[in-house]
């Protein structure tokens, strides 16, 4: 009999189908987790990369947390913790008080966008095995 396989009667067939299909599920949400925790990674270093830089202060000050986990999900948060006002302003733009606009600098979406894309790929390379 090749390795890795198990001799089984017909009575404990779905007992030991349940076991192996729960490994594997197991498996799977651990590696989902981690990709998602990675993604924060890549968005906090990202950001860091590209935000405005006047002083650095900004750009320095973004990090990421595990805000959320249980067995079979999570929830990374990226945030400025001391800078999160100038986010909004300097990602879309604002009005200037004596008139006019100034420029939006998006830098937040598209650390989004990359870390979402470099997410879909590690799940892929997962599941390819």
């Amino acid at each position: 009999m090749p390795m890795g396989y198990q001799r089984v009667s017909v009575d404990q067939m779905a007992d030991v189908i349940m076991e192996e299909l729960n490994k594997f599920s197991e498996t799977g949400i651990e590696e989902v987790k981690k990709a998602v925790k990675k993604g924060g990674k890549i968005v906090k270093d990202d950001i860091n990369a590209s935000a405005p830089v006047r002083t650095g202060k900004y750009a320095k000050s973004w990090t990421y947390k595990v805000t959320s986990e249980d067995s079979s999900s999570i929830e990374v948060t990226v945030y400025s913790p001391s800078r999160y006002m100038l986010a909004h302003l300097l990602e879309n733009g604002h009005a200037k008080r004596g008139g006019g606009r100034v420029r939006a600098i998006p830098h937040i979406a598209p650390a989004q966008d990359h870390a979402e894309q470099e997410i879909e790929r590690e799940l892929e390379r997962t599941l390819r095995g």
